[in-house]
């Protein structure tokens, strides 16, 4: 399962970074049309606001299988590692009913932006793309994160999984 985790959580923060890098040359490009040509590309804000959520939210899963969350320890820095793991695994089950809070309401904000139609205004892009594409990345860092309390709960070190080179 861990495994599993790891590989979907790898496999779709690659797929965010591609999406970051992708947005980043369609907004070079869309520049230097708008600079030389005085043509920009259409909808290029649109499409930057949907793309880099998407990216955000792809890397997610990733960023909490790495630990990379930011962590203020100053109050458990001397406590054991028992008990900075039992809050550990409390922070991560915080970041679970965050993430399924945010996938859900991401779903739902998706049927409901697509029973009314809505649309982007320039391109006129479904905006139900931009809610639904959001939901699997939230939902999966919450499996991650799910994980990660389990095995802090059961008095396992993360530091093992975090520090793995991908």
């Amino acid at each position: 399962m861990l495994s599993f985790l790891k590989n979907i959580s790898h496999v779709m923060g690659l797929a965010g970074a591609f999406v970051a890098l992708a947005i980043s040359l369609m907004t070079t490009v869309s520049v230097a049309s708008r600079a030389i040509f005085n043509s920009p590309i259409n909808g290029d804000i649109e499409i930057t606001q949907m793309g880099i959520a998407l990216a955000i939210s792809l890397c997610l899963p990733w960023c909490q299988w790495r630990g990379a969350n930011i962590i203020v320890d100053f109050f458990t820095q001397k406590i054991s590692g028992r008990k900075r793991s039992l809050l550990d695994g409390l922070g991560c089950l915080l970041l679970v009913a965050m993430y399924f809070l945010l996938a859900w309401r991401t779903g739902a904000g998706a049927l409901a932006v697509r029973e009314a139609g809505e649309t982007s205004m320039i391109i006129s892009l479904p905006m139900w793309w931009a809610y639904a594409a959001l939901a699997p990345g939230l939902a999966i860092a919450g499996v991650v994160a799910f994980a990660q309390a389990a095995l802090l709960f059961k008095g396992n070190d993360l530091s093992a999984l975090q520090g793995e080179s991908s």
